[in-house]
């Protein structure tokens, strides 16, 4: 029954990516305003088609330029993520080269990044307050790796530096702060009971393992939820430096995960006076 299962949604998933990728292309060619949206629908139907059902906490930044700073657990993280909201992401530039993903990444108008060469650090940062004054929405791991998804690793900060340029507001026409909104991704449960840690490393895709065994596994395996957490939305200059925003973002991301893993939700959102005493924890850290 697995390897049946594992079967029809790795036909599926293959199948409607091959269907979708000549109209994505064309729209992008073309700059169709579709283009934009048809990944967000993709995805949603991916998550429906495998089985990933997505519980949102917390509201998205909108109103100004925002990056995604989210902890990355697995391949599935790209249709959880994308599945919420139009959006692009940072990717090494590895990904790029891969058969089939890479085409799927390119599509979506991932940026890719030259992590181990930090002489391309600001090239790449340049390129992603490019497209983020552009009006598109990207999601960063800065993790710069993915983990066993029973842990948040530590977050980098070379790609924060992002935040220390402004935006020009082009309604306003103004220079404005751009903000980070952290995002917590947790995988919660298989088959409705909680997955634990010793099933959770199975959804996760890290060190060594070959992507295509890894997707047959997780087909074969049966339905699983994930908790997304939007966290409170920061600009640099209310954190200080780019370390003390990967801090921050990287303590907003292990407590969603401890939240999302236990259940023990705060009955209402945090008081605004208590989220500014959370950033000024933060601001002390070092430059």
């Amino acid at each position: 029954m697995a390897t049946a299962r594992a079967a029809i949604l790795l036909a599926g998933f293959i199948s409607s990516a091959i269907l979708l990728m000549p109209a994505q292309w064309l729209g992008l060619k073309l700059g169709l305003p579709y283009a934009r949206k048809l990944p967000n629908r993709y995805h949603r139907f991916l998550c429906r088609l495998i089985g990933v059902r997505v519980t949102r906490r917390g509201e998205p930044h909108v109103g100004s330029a925002c990056l995604i700073a989210a902890n990355h657990t697995s391949w599935l993280d790209i249709p959880v993520i994308a599945s919420l909201e139009p959006c692009s992401f940072v990717a090494k530039s590895e990904v790029a080269g891969w058969p089939f993903f890479g085409t799927l990444a390119k599509l979506q108008q991932t940026v890719f990044v030259e992590r181990e060469r930090r002489t391309r650090t600001a090239h790449s940062r340049n390129e992603i307050h490019a497209r983020i004054a552009a009006g598109d929405r990207l999601v960063l791991f800065p993790e710069g790796t993915s983990s066993d998804g029973n842990r948040v690793l530590t977050f980098k900060s070379a790609l924060m530096s992002v935040a220390q340029l402004t935006i020009v507001n082009g309604e306003e026409d103004r220079e404005a702060d751009l903000v980070v909104q952290p995002m917590s991704v947790t995988y919660v449960r298989l088959h409705g009971l909680p997955m634990g840690r010793y099933f959770r490393p199975f959804f996760a895709w890290y060190g060594d393992m070959e992507l295509f065994p890894h997707l047959w596994e997780a087909f074969s395996l049966g339905p699983i939820e994930v908790v997304v957490e939007y966290h409170k939305p920061v600009t640099i200059r209310e954190i200080g430096n780019r370390k003390a925003l990967a801090a921050y973002c990287e303590k907003c991301c292990r407590e969603g995960q401890t939240r999302a893993l236990t259940g023990r939700w705060p009955e209402a959102e945090l008081a605004p006076a208590e989220d500014e005493g959370t950033v000024r924890r933060f601001a002390g850290a070092g430059a």
